[in-house]
């Protein structure tokens, strides 16, 4: 086996079984302020909607105070004076005003689903697009199901207070401004004790949140767990039963989804409280106004109809102050879910191609190594000072013991990982000064561990050109040899594969990974361990294939079974990051040496 990346590591654990979690720690938001602004600029695009919502909002405020003020009017002017006429055309006044206010409240809502979707259509998009420019270490540390949860979890909260929140916080603001400076134009002394209770609300408010955007915070970390842990657990299944671990990972799918349940307790409490809360001052308010206000109207310093008014502004001045909590907590769970969807996006991208970075449409294969470095974790080299040359069209073999090194020559060469000293040089070019772009045209990859998407087989050979006819497509297959076994599916090319092409053998998968590589037609071709995991029947076929597909190739090949590159050009056998041997497959053999020592743990008692 060859040296693994903490990726490759990380899937072939699927199924491990984690180290037990410390107990829940509670964080406070890094920056809500800073994940606000860098929200704003995708609702940018979006101007003049959201001016026509402001106008709505304005428009339903005003209506809001319209309907209690006409009540109060109908009591001082018509009810007293048995004026039923001018009752009457208050009452369709007061109904044209509650229907146009649902109007209004309608629209606005539409208008403004409209505008969050497409700005989380746009915050989605550039999520997705920054994760296909992030460097492979990124992946090797970060879990599949933490990104899923980010994708959709984290922008779900997002989108929850922005499609309804923001409509109803400005709506709030807007009320409570009205209310306040309709209450002062009614009478100044009922109004004073009304907004008594506004600091009061205002504290709890602030007390609630600080706890609430702590714990919202935390059950979004929470939930990314639990999708990656999900991920891993579908993912693996074939391993969780081959080693009868059911159990085990049931107990760790409780475990992580225990966390979640603290975490949501912790923040869901708080933000329940605020509702009894509230409901009490509200309460408390309705009271005081009608305590205050009948010994006013006994005094004969205010109407019946303005004490009625008042009490219908006391409860829309209480209801948009409930909102306004309410509101704060879906906002600390998109603050939080923002945060994570920005922390991703501020990652560092794979470094961009240099200024005069050099466009090769064609290369010969001419590769060299110069005493090249590299270390995944730093201070723990990987590659040390290694030096190789390959000639155009020839097929140098990397074996060696598992972790030496041989993968993570591949990876250098593909650019996946870059290098820390020395030089990598195709034909002569720096690989640095080539696009990546053009750089990973010409190669070519099959690999131990084989990619098939959830398409059809023609789509998965086509990936390796996506310009290709179907004709070309299949002549490709042919070539890898995999045409038989395609026609006997259900649907031939047409057959859809299943995830990660369960539904075809370890051998029909290398095959089509084969025929994906013949339709690229790469200049340098790095086979990775592509026979190492079926039997030896597919092996032949599979080795017929790749030889044809090397021909005129520069390759590389990462062998595990040594009797598969005789007829190498050169067979470089790497140690601990360094070659120790290099040289044919015979002249190797004759040296006794690593190598040889190699060779006949597999083959002892056969004829060399």
């Amino acid at each position: 086996m060859s040296q693994q990346t903490p990726s490759q590591q990380q899937a072939s654990a699927v199924i491990a079984v984690r180290a037990p979690m410390r107990p829940t720690k509670i964080e406070k938001a890094a920056n809500p302020r800073r994940a606000l602004t860098r929200l704003l600029p995708y609702l940018g695009p979006y101007k003049i909607k959201l001016i026509l919502v402001a106008g709505l909002i304005l428009s339903i405020t005003f209506l809001d105070l319209l309907g209690p003020y006409l009540m109060g009017r109908a009591i001082d002017r018509y009810i007293g004076n048995k004026d039923l006429s001018g009752l009457a055309q208050t009452a369709l006044l007061m109904i044209a005003v509650y229907i146009g206010n649902n109007a209004f409240q309608a629209l606005s809502s539409w208008t403004m689903a409209g505008v969050s979707q497409r700005a989380l259509k746009d915050l989605r998009r550039d999520l997705f697009g920054h994760l296909q420019n992030l460097p492979l270490k990124f992946f090797d540390s970060t879990p599949a199901g933490e990104l899923m949860s980010r994708l959709t979890n984290d922008i779900e909260a997002v989108n929850q207070a922005v499609s309804q929140n923001i409509i109803a916080m400005l709506g709030s603001l807007l009320s409570l401004v009205g209310f306040v400076v309709a209450m002062f134009v009614l009478n100044f002394w009922l109004a004073l004790a009304s907004v008594i209770v506004v600091p009061i609300m205002l504290w709890f408010t602030n007390f609630i949140a600080r706890s609430t955007r702590k714990g919202f915070r935390e059950l979004q970390k929470g939930l990314g767990e639990l999708n990656g842990v999900l991920e891993e657990s579908i993912s693996g299944q074939r391993v969780v039963k081959a080693f009868r671990r059911n159990e085990t990972s049931l107990e760790n799918f409780k475990r992580v989804n225990a966390d979640v349940f603290r975490a949501g307790v912790y923040a869901n409490t708080y933000a329940m409280m605020l509702m009894p809360l509230t409901n009490q001052l509200g309460n408390l308010f309705v009271i005081v106004l009608a305590g205050l206000g009948g010994w006013l109207a006994l005094e004969g310093l205010v109407s019946v109809g303005i004490i009625v008014t008042f009490i219908s502004y006391a409860h829309g001045f209480i209801q948009p102050l409930r909102q306004i909590a309410n509101i704060y907590n879906a906002i600390q769970a998109a603050l939080a879910g923002s945060e994570r969807v920005f922390d991703v996006i501020d990652t560092t991208p794979e470094a961009e191609d240099s200024r005069g970075a050099i466009a090769l449409e064609t290369i010969r294969g001419h590769v060299e190594f110069k005493d090249v470095d590299f270390a995944y974790v730093e201070g723990n080299p990987i590659i040390k000072k290694m030096s190789i040359e390959a000639r155009p069209g020839q097929t140098v073999a990397l074996v060696g013991p598992t972790g030496a090194g041989k993968t993570t020559i591949t990876n250098l060469l593909t650019r996946f990982y870059d290098i820390d000293s020395g030089v990598i040089l195709i034909d002569g070019h720096n690989l640095r000064d080539i696009h990546r772009a053009d750089l990973r045209r010409q190669l070519g990859l099959v690999l131990q561990d084989t990619f098939m998407f959830a398409d059809t087989v023609m789509e998965n050979i086509r990936y390796g050109q996506l310009s290709a006819t179907d004709d070309e497509v299949i002549e490709a297959a042919r070539l890898a040899d995999a045409d038989h076994f395609i026609r006997q599916l259900p649907n031939g090319y047409q057959t859809l594969l299943s995830e990660r092409a369960g539904n075809l053998s370890q051998g029909q998968r290398q095959m089509l990974a084969i025929a994906r590589a013949v339709l690229a037609d790469p200049a340098i071709l790095i086979l990775d361990e592509a026979t190492s995991s079926v039997d030896t029947r597919t092996e032949v076929r599979i080795q017929k294939a790749l030889l044809q597909l090397m021909q005129g190739r520069t390759s590389f090949v990462i062998a595990h079974r040594l009797s598969t590159i005789r007829d190498a050009d050169q067979v470089l056998v790497i140690k601990d990051g360094e070659i120790i041997e290099r040289g044919k497959h015979q002249e190797l053999l004759e040296r006794r040496g690593f190598f040889y020592q190699l060779y006949m743990s597999q083959f002892k008692g056969q004829a060399i």
